[in-house]
């Protein structure tokens, strides 16, 4: 028969309303019974609910129910006991959550585990022992102790019988609280002599299909003499007490009076029929002065209501007893705080997700009623999280405003739920929320512009800078790399060819880094070179021809080349007439150094002979005059070695050797006679005595004149053919307009001239060097100025 109530029992209902699933489930249904389709609530198909991860939520607790993963059903999955789950709150109604990871997605289902008779009814004791006077009255009445049953409704409502008995029957009464209470009533008088044990079995059934039993024995005791019971001053007490009142407080003083006299009529009281048993931890009662204080501690949430009886029992032969009943209503107070559970998380988030996106999935409950039991939630800090409520009890964690993870990576969210008691009780939950990268952030240099300052001649691959891009992103957003880059063309510097200068000293420094897709950032590097002193100044050769050496009219000749003695010196000729006064200029020493500022300002000095010599070198312009007026005794030839320093550090020099031939005024004149610098020189008469072995002497020097212009003009020719077809591998320069630089060893200033050089090596390529620094020179003749390239495009690479 029970195979069959459960085939009839096992009827599911369900009805969707607002969004909630209902269902119905009997209790102790086998593991695995299906309480309900998910295919039309969730769209699942068989095999669906273990892929997207459908699950079943119910407080943090299990629910006696899961979703099957093969055929996507919400079936029993252990013992429902609804006695266990509600007790005898009625309907048993479980609020549980489904949810649903893959998506997220969540439904709320109310499921009610219906009542099955499985408790039978249970009497307090299997005994009862009762004392009656034989001179108890028929229609005396006992009041019996009833039977409980765990079950509800029908499965609860209870029927007594009485076995049968000629001088006792069972009257039922019902009680306010719709409870049926026995009482034995006696029909017949007694007669101890004749009977004076009478044993009776009462016997409880409930109304369940099928119906159960439970039996109590009733022995029944015949006393004789007391023939009056204590009777008290009202049939029912009724109390109302605050749950948190302290064990001892007194709830009630019971009155029982005995008309007899002597014992009979001196009563004691105790304490029967507790309803439910566990009143009997919470009651109290004084036997003698019929107080009822408060034994133990109350819970509302467990029991809002006790019954009990007290019976009040003279010490009479046989005793007599009375009762009354007691009521004790516990009324709630806010002793529960809120409950917060997070049901589902999904995290971490990503920092450009949009607003509205559901974080996490909360489940808040209160176990106190009406307003003690009403939960407000809230979220701090109160940005940029939200909260979302659809359903009682059920709340969203949802994004309110945009997010930046750097600026913050992580946040530590605190969800705060608080009751409506007076004082509130307030309970949190904190939920740690990670904020996941996206590549929103380009590389930033620290600088827009680096200078950097670099020695010239630095080895290939030395260091001349570096620069740093940063990048908050993290991984491999933040993670940079650096290429140089030409901002016209867009592309990575290669190749070769001719480059003008400034594509060497100003370039693009391009980081990129590695998202998807790649953010860019950009610098500009300008690059100045620092010069050294590594050029030894250089002879130049005369406007006339002659290395190093200028002539001048006057008096001054311009001779032959002879080559270097040795490296770095050259052997220069001039010729100057015995009688030339102080300060007669007979040569100009032209040199020039490749480096610039102060490493290329010059200084002359003559290096021998050392001492007081009759000629002299200009300190900054190189002119070689006279100290003092020339005399025969100075001999027919000069050797001057004039030494050519810059001002670097350490200083390289450069040394020409000037022979100078002291010649006659008229010897002079012959040996210039072809040059038109000397024109106008005019020789100084010796008297008329002398007209005619100077005539004489005059055309000897005439002829070594004429052959020695020939000479240098031949000579001139020569060196002009073989500069003009020369391989060009050499440093061409040119003069440019004069600059002002720092020049002098106490730091005053100083002008200078600006060569702009154009640098030609073997293999045909060229650039446009920086600026060098040089004395004042006019222009070679057979080389024009450079261009100037202070206007070159830059380019993205550096040539060291």
């Amino acid at each position: 028969w029970g195979a069959a109530v459960r085939v009839l029992m096992l009827v599911r209902t369900w009805s969707v309303v607002a969004g909630q699933v209902r269902y119905s489930v009997p209790e102790e249904a086998k593991v695995g019974t299906v309480v309900g389709r998910l295919s039309q609530e969730l769209g699942l198909e068989a095999g669906d609910a273990e892929a997207r991860r459908v699950r079943v939520v119910w407080q943090g607790r299990r629910a006696g129910v899961e979703v099957s993963g093969a055929s996507g059903a919400l079936v029993v999955s252990s013992r429902l006991d609804r006695e266990e789950l509600c007790g005898k709150s009625a309907p048993c109604s479980l609020r549980l959550e489904l949810l649903q990871e893959r998506p997220l997605r969540v439904l709320h289902v109310e499921l009610e585990v219906t009542d099955i008779n499985d408790n039978a009814p249970l009497f307090p004791a299997a005994r009862k022992n009762i004392s009656m006077a034989e001179s108890s009255l028929p229609g005396s009445r006992f009041p019996l102790e009833g039977a409980s049953d765990a079950d509800i409704g029908s499965n609860a409502q209870l029927s007594y019988t009485l076995s049968p008995s000629e001088h006792f029957r069972l009257d039922l009464e019902k009680s306010d609280e719709g409870n049926i209470v026995p009482d034995l009533v006696l029909t017949k008088p007694l007669d101890r002599e004749t009977v004076p044990v009478h044993r009776l079995v009462l016997a409880a059934s409930d109304e369940g299909r099928p119906s159960l039993t439970g039996t109590m024995e009733l022995l029944i005791t015949v006393l004789d003499a007391n023939d009056n019971a204590p009777q008290f001053n009202q049939t029912v007490y009724k109390v109302k007490l605050t749950e948190d009142a302290a064990v001892g407080t007194l709830l009630a003083r019971v009155n029982a009076t005995d008309p007899d006299l002597g014992s009979n009529s001196e009563v004691t009281y105790t304490v029967t029929n507790f309803f439910p048993p566990s009143a009997r931890d919470v009651i109290s009662l004084n036997p003698n002065t019929g107080e009822i204080r408060l034994g133990g501690a109350l819970d509302f949430e467990e029991v809002s209501v006790f019954d009990f009886r007290i019976e009040a029992r003279d010490k009479g032969t046989p005793p007599l007893s009375g009762h009354c009943k007691v009521l004790l209503e516990v009324l709630d107070v806010n002793d529960n705080a809120p409950e917060v559970w997070v049901t589902s998380l999904s995290v971490p988030v990503s920092e450009d997700a949009s607003v509205g996106t559901v974080v996490a999935l909360l489940s808040v409950s209160d176990r106190d009623s009406g307003a003690n039991g009403r939960v407000q939630c809230s979220v701090w800090p109160t940005s940029p999280f939200g909260l979302e409520t659809r359903f009682l009890g059920s709340y969203s964690l949802v994004l309110r405003e945009a997010l930046d993870r750097e600026r913050v990576s992580e946040y530590e969210v605190e969800v705060r739920a608080e009751d409506g008691g007076k004082p509130p009780l307030r309970a949190s939950r904190g939920v740690r929320v990670p904020v996941c990268d996206v590549n929103d952030n380009a590389p930033a240099f620290s600088q827009a512009v680096y200078t950097v300052l670099a020695r010239e001649n630095e080895a290939a691959g030395a260091e001349l800078a570096r620069v740093w891009a940063r990048d908050p992103d993290e991984a491999g957003n933040g993670r940079v790399s650096y290429s140089l880059w030409e901002g016209v063309s867009g592309a990575s510097v290669s190749g070769g060819g001719w480059r003008p200068a400034s594509s060497y000293v100003s370039f693009e420094v391009r980081a990129v880094d590695a998202g998807e897709p790649p953010l860019v950032g950009n610098a500009t590097v300008q690059l100045f070179v620092v010069d050294e002193n590594d050029n030894a100044p250089v002879l130049l050769p005369p406007a006339g021809g002659g290395p190093g050496l200028d002539p001048f009219a006057g008096g001054v000749v311009g001779g032959s080349v002879e080559a270097a003695s040795d490296a770095g010196s050259e052997t220069l000729w001039a010729w100057a007439a015995w009688g030339a006064p102080a300060g007669q200029v007979v040569a100009k020493i032209r040199a020039v150094d490749a480096d610039s500022g102060y490493n290329a300002w010059l200084r002359y000095e003559v290096l021998e002979p050392r001492g007081k010599g009759p000629f002299r070198v200009g300190l900054y312009s190189g002119e070689v005059s006279t100290a003092r007026a020339l005399e025969e005794a100075d001999g027919p030839r000069q050797r001057l070695v004039i030494v050519v320093r810059d001002h670097g550090e350490p200083s390289r020099s450069a040394t020409a050797t000037l022979s100078v031939s002291l010649l006659e005024g008229g010897e002079k004149a012959l040996a210039v006679g072809g040059s038109s610098s000397l024109s106008g020189l005019v020789l100084p008469a010796e008297g008329g005595a002398a007209a005619g072995s100077a005539s004489a002497s005059t055309n000897v020097w005439l002829v070594v004149g004429i052959c020695a212009v020939s000479s240098v003009f031949v000579l001139a020719l020569v060196l002009y053919g073989a500069s003009r077809w020369a391989p060009r591998s050499a440093v061409l320069s040119g003069p440019a307009p004069a600059t002002l630089v720092c020049a002098s060893e106490v730091g005053s200033w100083s002008y200078s001239q600006r060569q702009s050089r154009s640098l030609c090596v073997a293999d045909g390529a060229g650039k446009s060097d920086l600026m060098v620094f040089s004395p004042n020179l006019p222009p070679p003749p057979s080389v024009p100025a450079a261009k100037d390239t202070s206007q070159a495009e830059p380019a993205a690479l550096l040539g060291t």
